[in-house]
């Protein structure tokens, strides 16, 4: 069996990048660029909050909008990011949706395209959600 990917190594499937003091980093850094939780449900909970934060700060609320922002198109191919999350969530790129409604859906596709695969059992997924949401 090969290398885990970086982001499942670290506890932090949204490859979430060094910079707010989130809940449940994990004490030793180790990884120099991306952050490294204590266990994944922390991570599932920093990428619930920063989506949940798109919406509520910045009035981004159509996947487009959402992908655009986390995977910039200077650093990836961000089109075919955004068809994939909107046909696994089950909305248009353009549709206007409740971040919150469709939380968990966009943590899984998101987890799947940005470590090529999702390894956590959807109760892993509730969880970090549940705590994105207090």
């Amino acid at each position: 069996m090969g290398r885990a990917p970086r982001g499942i190594r670290n506890n932090n499937p949204g490859n979430i990048r060094h910079g707010a003091d989130w809940k449940g980093l994990a004490e030793d850094q180790l990884d120099d660029d991306f952050c490294t939780f204590v266990d994944p449900q922390h991570g599932v909970r920093a990428m619930g909050r920063t989506l949940l934060t798109y919406e509520r700060k910045h009035g981004i609320n159509t996947v487009e909008g959402i992908v655009n922002r986390w995977a910039p198109p200077v650093e990836n191919d961000t089109d075919s990011y955004v068809e994939h999350v909107a046909q696994r969530v089950g909305v248009d790129v353009d549709e206007v949706i409740r971040v919150a409604d469709h939380l968990e859906d966009l943590v899984a596709v998101i987890i799947v395209h940005e470590n090529g695969v999702n390894p956590y059992d959807p109760e892993v997924i509730m969880e970090g959600c549940q705590l994105a949401r207090v």
